[in-house]
């Protein structure tokens, strides 16, 4: 009996290891599925791929963009009409004569680099500034008036990449305001460029995106160099167009979006951040140059005030162009671009080239 008690312990603990390693194979077979169904991937990444984000946020680039204007303050008594600027001297009929300038940043990403030519793909709203701006008189019922009160015209425009060489700034290569895509670049001395790391990771399809799909966001907001995870949501709701819950801040703008096919480190360009939902609310503001200005709130202000239109973001929903869409605008212009001497020309005819795989 007690031989057949030390075979029956001897059994059991054999068994016990062999019926783990079969729960835990099936464990495993429920949580990491095959990942070979060549869709994008829905389940957080099951192995350590920060080598290849490190890599690829080598690509990534702080844009800044500022633009400078001289506005021209008219009296109420010219009565000037919006159809007559062009066509009038402003310095001339103007009282007052002020200068200010806009500002802009956001995200662009090193797409090419070749011999000291260097192209950046972007937003077109980060570098898009009006050349004229108008402002009409209100009449005291509170309508506009047909009248300007002034008129603001761009004298200067920069756009730069703070630790690119040479100053850093680039030049609008080609855009597209209604779809909201850009590509900048400049020819630098080759030397100067060498060392650039270009994102060479495969353009996907985001076409291809379900409900679900999980999604690397790389961007700049608030100027530092960041990555997020988001979930697609929206997928086919707009042509290649569809909706992220990232945590959207200032600077975000123009950042990639990567989505992942069966496994990583499988990434797939699918997108470039857009925009988020915002809302602007008008505030009187107490007119102060002391930013720690405080006051009695029991006690009523009687100072000077002014109206402050304030741009209120709705965090978690982020808008995010198809990569279909630069694809066709690359496409569309292959031959200008070649023309002025950027290196487009390595998209197009590289024989791996995901520009070229995605069009046949």
């Amino acid at each position: 009996m007690r031989g057949k008690s030390r075979l029956k312990i001897l059994f059991s603990a054999l068994l016990i290891p062999f019926l783990f390693s079969c729960a835990s194979a099936s464990v495993f077979d429920k949580v990491y599925p095959a990942l070979n169904d060549g869709k994008y991937d829905s389940e957080f990444p099951y192995k350590n791929s920060s080598s290849q984000l490190e890599e690829i946020s080598g690509s990534i680039r702080l844009l800044n963009s500022i633009a400078f204007y001289t506005s021209y303050v008219f009296d109420p008594s010219s009565k000037i009409l919006a159809s007559q600027v062009s066509s009038i001297n402003p310095g001339k009929k103007a009282v007052e004569q002020i200068s200010f300038n806009r500002s802009a940043s956001g995200t662009a990403t090193i797409i090419a680099e070749d011999q000291g030519s260097v192209a950046l793909i972007s937003v077109a709203h980060i570098v898009s500034f009006p050349d004229t701006i108008i402002s009409h008189f209100i009449n005291e019922d509170g309508s506009f008036s047909p009248y300007i009160q002034s008129v603001s015209i761009k004298t200067k425009q920069t756009n730069y990449i703070p630790d690119f060489p040479d100053n850093g700034e680039v030049e609008i290569i080609l855009i597209d305001k209604s779809q909201d895509v850009a590509l900048l670049g400049r020819h630098f001395l080759p030397s100067a460029t060498v060392s650039l790391p270009v994102f060479k990771y495969p353009w996907g399809k985001s076409s291809e995106l379900e409900w679900g799909s999980f999604v690397y966001v790389f961007g700049f907001p608030m100027n530092y160099k960041m990555i997020s995870k988001a979930i697609v949501s929206s997928p086919h709701k707009e042509k290649h167009s569809f909706v992220i819950d990232a945590v959207f801040n200032r600077g975000y703008s123009g950042g990639i979006v990567l989505a992942i096919r069966d496994g990583v480190p499988n990434f797939e360009l699918v997108g470039l951040v857009r925009s988020v939902p915002a809302e602007f609310q008008s505030t009187l503001r107490p007119l102060t140059k002391d930013q720690n200005f405080d006051f009695n709130p029991l006690l009523p202000y009687k100072g000077e005030y002014y109206v402050d239109k304030e741009q209120v973001i709705r965090t978690g929903i982020t808008k995010v162009i198809g990569i279909e869409v630069l694809i066709d605008f690359l496409i569309e212009n292959k031959e200008k671009l070649i023309s002025k001497g950027y290196p487009i020309r390595s998209l197009f005819n590289a024989p791996d080239n995901p520009v070229i795989k995605f069009v046949h």
